[in-house]
């Protein structure tokens, strides 16, 4: 097996969640906690992150130029993370973020209450004049409540 001796990386993502009073916000978090090893025996070290989680559900999604949601809730805890084209999310606190491919987003902004004006959750839609090609992982379990970059 090689030795691989790069240093320690971390992967960025944002992550939406929402606090005591029932706000959506977005934070900038990293996920650093790498180990080196071969993710099956027999293999070459590499970084490995595992981040446990209970049942998944995989999906493809393609939301046309000039797509704009409703203001909601994700569904369930989820990854987005971006194939091709752009994306933004804005949360109820006013913060508007755009991602591009390989940009990472969690979704737990489950437990909103609505604002005064009407929102609840968050809005999201295409940026540019391409296509946003999304792949959501939805995770069966408990959204956390006021825990900001839940996973490190």
């Amino acid at each position: 097996m090689q030795n691989n001796s790069s240093p320690k990386p971390t992967i960025e993502y944002w992550h939406v969640w929402t606090d005591q009073d029932g706000i959506s916000h977005q934070s900038r978090c990293q996920i650093a906690d790498f180990m080196q090893k071969g993710i099956a025996p027999d293999t070459s070290p590499q970084w490995l992150s595992n981040l446990k989680q209970s049942g998944a559900t995989i999906i493809f999604t393609v939301l046309p130029v000039g797509w704009v949601g409703n203001w909601h809730e994700n569904p369930k805890p989820q990854w987005v993370i971006p194939l091709s084209g752009r994306w933004f999310v804005e949360t109820m606190d006013g913060q508007r973020v755009e991602m591009g491919e390989g940009e990472i987003s969690f979704g737990e902004d489950q437990g909103t209450k609505t604002d005064a004006q009407g929102h609840k959750g968050h809005l999201s839609g295409t940026v540019g004049d391409a296509p946003a090609v999304l792949i959501i992982v939805q995770l069966e379990e408990t959204p956390t409540i006021e825990q900001s970059c839940r996973f490190r």
